[in-house]
């Protein structure tokens, strides 16, 4: 966890920070069972609704906001999934159209997320619940938008196609032409993978993605079918394989080992924010408050397998806390911001979808 000092350095020094600023701007939150709220209940109750935009699974959110409706019956929940920059272009065309449609937006590119920030897309909102994450956790002022989780990628494999003593036991080993046809990725609108395409190649030089190139790896845009894929013996090796996919198929029962290799996973940090244009601004208020306190994280795990930076949460059922991970983070985010244009061309390339 010590790389996320170099985060703050990167994202310049917060304006105002300090608890007593915040607390000025909600003076008495309202204390509820596990997080502080500056929302008007009553008013949240009376728009009646939150719609959400994300980037996880649609089974695991939807599940995770049956927990806020459970708390908040009079509030109905919807939800849209898309991966990265799918949605991300779907909420820029919806706001050109003036079509306001979406309360809470989840990114999981931090270059889609510092570009929506500067056209300032989201509203700036001092949750009370802010309190509990550091500072290069969130937006630069404070109130924009908060790394409400993290996901971390690596490498699976299939242990009944592959024995566990000739699994890739590192990076390196995953690029090996033994895994020809039978290797995948996510696609070029995947925030994770372009933080890994970044992150690896600075490890391994540009040679790595060349021998990946060469191992004709398929790309997929979920996650969800990468393990299917795999779990159902069509392919053997899920190159950024997600580690809370690989912790919701392994809790089914499924065929499916995760590979730690020494030297790190790739972190891919989840923002979360209010949209400027909410239509159901003090239920959005009142999500984002549950979501960032123990009740919603706590059901971010249960649901999704998704690790909270909160320390007083525990991890994911079967999982690591991130302190027991070594994680891997761009130390220059404006350098790895820069990247995105070549890695989307570079990647296209690479998994045949010119």
């Amino acid at each position: 966890m010590h790389r996320f000092a170099s985060i703050a350095a990167v994202l310049g020094a917060l304006l105002f920070t300090t608890n007593a600023w915040a607390a000025d701007l909600c003076a008495n939150p309202r204390q509820m069972d596990g997080f502080k709220t500056c929302a008007d209940i009553a008013k949240a109750e009376a728009e009646g609704r939150v719609v959400v935009y994300s980037t996880d699974p649609e089974d695991g959110s939807e599940k995770m906001l049956s927990y806020f409706s459970k708390t908040f019956p009079k509030i109905s929940t919807s939800y849209v999934r898309l991966q990265a920059g799918a949605l991300y272009a779907k909420i820029l065309a919806e706001r050109q159209a003036k079509s306001y449609l979406v309360d809470i937006v989840q990114l999981s590119d931090m270059s889609l997320v510092l570009d929506f920030n500067k056209r300032g897309g989201y509203a700036e909102y001092h949750s009370p619940e802010m309190v509990h994450f550091k500072p290069e956790w969130k937006s630069t002022p404070e109130g924009f938008f908060t790394w409400g989780s993290f996901s971390a990628a690596a490498i699976a494999y299939n242990p009944k196609l592959i024995p566990p003593e000739q699994a890739p036991k590192n990076w390196l080993d995953a690029v090996d032409p033994r895994w020809i046809d039978s290797i995948t990725s996510k696609t070029s609108t995947s925030g994770m993978q372009h933080m890994t395409w970044y992150l690896l190649r600075q490890l391994y030089g540009d040679d790595y993605w060349q021998k990946f190139a060469a191992l004709n790896p398929k790309a997929f845009d979920s996650y969800v079918q990468q393990y299917g894929r795999t779990v159902d013996g069509q392919e053997k090796i899920i190159h950024t394989a997600q580690y809370s996919g690989y912790l919701l198929a392994k809790a089914k029962g499924a065929p499916i080992e995760y590979v730690y290799p020494p030297d790190g996973l790739i972190a891919v940090p989840s923002s979360w924010g209010v949209i400027k244009e909410a239509v159901h601004p003090e239920a959005a208020r009142l999500f984002l408050d549950w979501f960032l306190g123990i009740p919603g994280q706590t059901a971010l795990g249960q649901t999704l397998m998704l690790n909270s930076l909160r320390g007083d949460v525990e991890p994911p059922p079967g999982g690591l806390r991130p302190t027991e991970m070594k994680l891997l983070f761009p130390k220059d985010w404006d350098a790895f911001i820069k990247t995105h244009g070549q890695f989307v061309k570079e990647w296209n390339k690479i998994t045949g979808m010119r």
